[in-house]
């Protein structure tokens, strides 16, 4: 959904005119680019929403993709005149179902086709979310929890995957509570694995680690699950809360019963903070923890890792991950804002060993801009500095 707000704007502004841009671009109140009313009355039908991928874990990348809006002609018309009401908030803009196609290729080859369909019923007390997809990757692999590699191995993933969740309101509170299924079906090949001598393992580890690395990083293998999840949500925005709370916990059962080829159990929790803590000043906080609980090392398509800005994808990964990132955020004026934010995760093959191994710190800014007043909706760019390096963000609404 704000991937749309961001297609919107890129798409729509080329293919106006000049004498309409001012009236569909400018806020009529302050002078200043704005896309509400543009929204108000193109919100439907179907809309190209391009993909700019910064991750330095792919070398970066384009893609697209294609928003679907099912509604019919009286409901349209119905939510078309709701847009216009100047104090319509940004849940006005959720439409009853959306399905979408999706394609992108990046710097170092990889590829992924794939779509989806969100699904709103009994005027949102249904949720349903399902999507899949195959995808062709190359990223490198550097190790799992404590034991680092002393250069990282190549790694081509190609891979099926199709992730659902089906949610019910829980009376006429912020509750849903549902269930979830996710399946994988993947072929992992390294791109040159050698002997497995010192040039990739620690001397340490040599003899111990050898064997289990290569099977690990070349195998054919599904994992399928079936889970539990629970979720609340009473975050003031969509797009870019600036107050409320948003917590998951799922719970997965990957089992030989649902056609996996590895059996083990995931547990993930979330949580989202935003506090206003006076009229320019915002706060916020987000952690995340995972542990997977295995007798073994998983496979790197299904091992935990942490994701931070400033860390690209499946940098730091082990059975158990945690993460916690802070963010406070200064209003200079109606339209822009600034923020910092630092954060810091963890990784380890045990849940016990979490906070005993060492700390990935990262740090890094940013600035927005209010271009939907209407919907509250923010875009802009942040810059972080991870251990290894420097990685810029695009943002298209809160960056969580």
């Amino acid at each position: 959904m704000r991937l749309l707000i961001l297609a919107a704007v890129l798409v729509a502004a080329s293919s106006v005119s000049a004498e309409s841009f001012r009236s569909q671009f400018v806020d009529p109140n302050d002078g200043k680019f704005d896309a509400s009313q543009y929204l108000a009355e193109n919100a439907f039908g179907f809309l190209p929403v391009p993909i700019i991928i910064t991750d330095p874990a792919v070398d970066g990348g384009l893609g697209a993709v294609g928003l679907f809006f099912h509604e019919t002609e009286e409901q349209r018309e119905l939510r078309r005149k709701a847009l216009q009401d100047p104090n319509a908030g940004a849940q006005s803009i959720l439409t009853p179902s959306i399905s979408g196609v999706a394609a992108a290729y990046t710097g170092n080859d990889s590829w992924f086709v794939g779509g989806g369909h969100m699904g709103f019923f009994r005027q949102g007390r249904i949720r349903y979310m399902g999507g899949g997809g195959y995808g062709d990757v190359n990223l490198d692999f550097f190790g799992f929890g404590e034991v680092g590699l002393v250069n990282p191995i190549e790694l081509n993933t190609r891979a099926a995957a199709v992730v659902q969740s089906l949610k019910f309101k829980v009376g006429d509170s912020p509750i849903f509570a549902g269930v979830s299924q996710r399946y994988i079906n993947a072929k992992i090949r390294p791109g040159d694995l050698g002997d497995l001598s010192g040039d990739f393992l620690p001397p340490d580890l040599q003899e111990r680690w050898e064997e289990l690395v290569r099977q690990l990083l070349t195998q054919d293998v599904v994992t399928s699950a079936l889970g539990v999840n629970l979720e609340w949500d009473s975050r003031d925005n969509f797009f870019s809360p600036h107050s409320g709370y948003k917590y998951q916990l799922e719970h997965l059962w990957y089992r030989d019963a649902f056609g996996s080829d590895i059996e083990y159990e995931l547990t993930q929790l979330k949580g989202l903070n935003y506090w206003k803590l006076s009229n320019k000043w915002r706060g916020a906080v987000r952690f995340d923890l995972q542990n997977a609980q295995t007798d073994g090392l998983l496979p790197p398509f299904a091992t935990p890792g942490i994701q931070l800005r400033g860390i690209q994808a499946l940098r730091y990964q082990g059975n158990a991950v945690g993460v916690v990132e802070a963010e406070l955020t200064w209003q200079l004026n109606f339209r822009w804002s600034v923020n910092a934010f630092a954060g810091s995760g963890w990784a380890a093959n045990e849940i016990g060993d979490l906070f005993d191994t060492p700390s990935r710190l990262t740090k890094g800014g940013g600035f927005r801009y209010l271009v939907a007043s209407r919907y509250g909706f923010e875009m802009g760019l942040d810059i972080a500095r991870g251990p290894e390096q420097t990685v810029f963000y695009i943002q298209a609404g809160t960056a969580w």
